[in-house]
């Protein structure tokens, strides 16, 4: 009967670890259950889109932007080259199954920045190939730079997932929220976008009222369930662009279906609707499908998946900056 009882306890002890838990472990044990990562099939391409070697696609959206893409990772990963007359800013490096760097090259000869709009593994994987790296200038990170050198935790990269270790990054500058930068003729701003994670950021470009958004925004599945992840970080980031955005912007995601092929884009009714879902989920009125995660749908191109229990970050505080 002890034997028992003490068995008992055991099991209730793990079940509520793992539901303490969940967000650091449901990687985990996703990563452990799934079959090994495998890439895709060549997709026929859209029109406007043209092979980069095997792997990347190339698509012009005006002669100084580039939107570089994946379609063959499962994601569908879609990293963004800008270019002004000096220096040129890459906004993401993709998964890394294969080398970024040569395609870049092969784009532009300036001076390349490089920029993750946050630190999951498949928004850093050829960062290692680019000498000039920036982060966002927040105080978390700073804080765990040691000699010059950050390495995202496994919580914030999550390679797990594809069983590859964070980098480690030497950021050449940390640029403050709200940082404009200058490209030589061109002007972005950085803009701190928490939501799928703390440190997200986004780009705004305001001469084309273009954003890029990584995933805070894009045409896919948002997540609000990972470690990091927040629902009042993601209302609150909504709060400030609906109020700081024209409604002619054109917001540019990281992620879209395999099956098409051309740049994730939407526009500002798309983070209307993400703003009233965000503010009907605060109030308690969304409804919602699924149990972990729940599922809120934004509109036909866009859901927002949560944890179950959406009261244990209600006070969790966005990152400061120093």
């Amino acid at each position: 009967m002890r034997t028992r009882l003490l068995i008992l306890l055991l099991i209730v002890s793990l079940l509520g670890f793992l539901v303490s838990e969940r967000r650091e472990m449901g990687p985990r044990l996703l990563a452990f259950i799934s079959p090994e990562p495998a890439a895709l099939p060549k997709p026929q391409l859209d029109s406007g889109v043209r092979w980069a070697g095997d792997w990347y696609t190339v698509e012009w959206l005006d002669t100084t932007t580039i939107a570089i893409g994946e379609p063959r990772a499962i994601g569908r990963n879609t990293s963004y080259l800008l270019l002004g007359s000096e220096r040129a800013l890459l906004f993401d490096v993709g998964e890394g199954w294969q080398d970024l760097k040569p395609v870049v090259d092969d784009l532009t000869s300036l001076p390349v920045i490089v920029l993750p709009s946050h630190l999951h593994y498949d928004h850093v994987g050829s960062i290692a190939r680019f000498d000039y790296v920036v982060l966002p200038d927040l105080a978390d990170l700073r804080a765990r730079t040691r000699d010059g050198v950050f390495v995202p935790t496994y919580a914030e990269h999550l390679g797990v997932m594809r069983d590859v270790d964070p980098p480690a990054l030497r950021p050449a500058e940390w640029w403050k929220p709200e940082t404009a930068i200058d490209l030589g003729g061109r002007e972005i701003v950085m803009r701190h976008t928490p939501g799928h994670t703390p440190e997200s950021v986004s780009l705004w470009d305001p001469q084309r009222e273009w954003i890029f958004t990584g995933d805070y925004l894009t045409p896919t599945p948002l997540y609000a369930f990972l470690p990091g992840s927040s629902v009042s970080d993601f209302r609150a980031t909504a709060r400030t662009l609906l109020s700081s955005l024209p409604e002619t912007v054109e917001i540019f995601g990281a992620h879209d279906e395999p099956s098409d092929t051309r740049v994730p884009r939407l526009g500002f009714s798309d983070l209307q609707d993400l703003g009233r879902v965000l503010e009907a989920i605060g109030r308690g009125e969304a409804k919602a499908s699924g149990v972990y995660p729940r599922i809120y749908r934004v509109n036909d191109r866009v859901e927002i998946w949560t944890d179950f229990n959406l009261a244990i970050e209600n006070d969790r505080p966005r990152l400061p900056a120093p």
